[in-house]
């Protein structure tokens, strides 16, 4: 059975909702002039995602003050999610430029969220007890703090609020080097301080390691990621679970993904599913995060729920922008493996 299920749950994600700007199929950046746009965002991505699932899931976060923050605001209220406490400031939107990958070449992005509206905010401007107001838990990410000085702050904040307030924590590892490398910010320090305050973590050995300065050495890659599982709840008494997805590249279209889900009493894991032809790979760990939290919300234990994310990740890398799109149904259905026929 899962550990601790609530029977009802409300989430607040924070983070950046950016604006992505695709280069068209599969070109490279400016091959031709035009952009595919989508909103998106490591923390959005998650509220989507639930708020499909049919969970209650408010986005705190900050958005310029024009026709790219009003979209950006629009689209999340299209699939559901709570914009009640999105702020609209003066400044610009955050970007980001994807090109997709194509047989041994990767996908690559490259951001473009120096002083944008959401780093530039004062990180006294959030009243976090009024924004964790009827939350069951606060979603975080270690994209957020790499953006700044005052994000990192802000996120730091959050996670320490949470707690005292009755609000249980959700911690997605996503460590950005290029971001942390424009502000010299210390990040293993800063996401070791918001892991802290986790009881869920998605993270995997890397971040584990990075996070506690040190390095599991076992051959076998199952040994070593169960040895740095140990590691993550011996470090942080808070946490209580920890989930993963392990993805094999057989090239830049052509993967296979699984997962584990890792409590003090042991590990349950997901079958592996294989993705030829992927569209898109972006989200697909945002959508895992949502994907497990519905399993556990629903109550029908572990394994369902690390099937069901990893389900709801695979089923992302056949949709197109960031955000999971996938229903309950649709998510079922591929854990129960059933025929691909066209559907009239």
């Amino acid at each position: 059975m899962p550990t601790d299920p609530p029977a009802d749950m409300s989430f607040v994600c924070f983070g950046e909702i950016l604006v992505r700007l695709s280069a068209p199929g599969r070109e490279l950046l400016m091959q031709s002039p035009r952009f595919d746009a989508h909103i998106g965002g490591a923390e959005a991505n998650v509220a989507v995602g639930l708020s499909r699932l049919g969970h209650c899931a408010r986005m705190a976060s900050v958005v310029a003050d024009n026709a790219l923050g009003e979209a950006a605001i629009g689209e999340l209220r299209r699939h559901g999610v709570d914009t009640s406490a999105i702020k609209s400031v003066g400044g610009r939107m955050g970007l980001y430029f994807l090109t997709t990958g194509a047989i041994q070449r990767p996908s690559e992005v490259l951001y473009d969220r120096a002083a944008s509206a959401f780093a530039n905010f004062d990180p006294a401007g959030y009243d976090w007890g009024s924004i964790l107001t009827g939350a069951s838990w606060l979603h975080l990410s270690g994209v957020t703090p790499a953006v700044g000085a005052n994000a990192s702050a802000a996120c730091v904040a959050a996670a320490e609020a949470a707690r005292p307030l009755g609000v249980r924590v959700s911690f997605d590892g996503n460590y950005r080097a290029q971001l942390w490398k424009t502000w010299n910010g210390d990040g293993p320090a800063v996401l070791k301080r918001i892991l802290a305050q986790a009881e869920i973590a998605f993270i995997n050995e890397r971040d584990i390691e990075l996070i506690l300065k040190t390095t599991f050495k076992a051959a076998d890659p199952e040994t070593r990621r169960a040895h740095a599982f140990e590691a993550a709840f011996a470090a942080f008494p808070a946490l209580k679970m920890v989930a993963a997805t392990v993805r094999t590249q057989h090239g830049a279209d052509h993967h296979e993904l699984s997962g584990g889900l890792a409590t003090r009493s042991g590990m349950v894991r997901s079958r592996t599913y294989a993705l030829a032809g992927i569209v898109d790979r972006i989200g697909a760990g945002d959508a895992f995060a949502a994907g497990v939290h519905h399993g556990l919300i629903v109550g029908k234990g572990e394994q369902y729920a690390i099937d069901f994310g990893v389900a709801a990740a695979a089923l992302k890398h056949s949709i197109a922008g960031d955000f999971n799109l996938a229903t309950v149904r649709q998510i079922e259905e591929t854990m129960a493996g059933e025929a691909l026929d066209v559907r009239r």
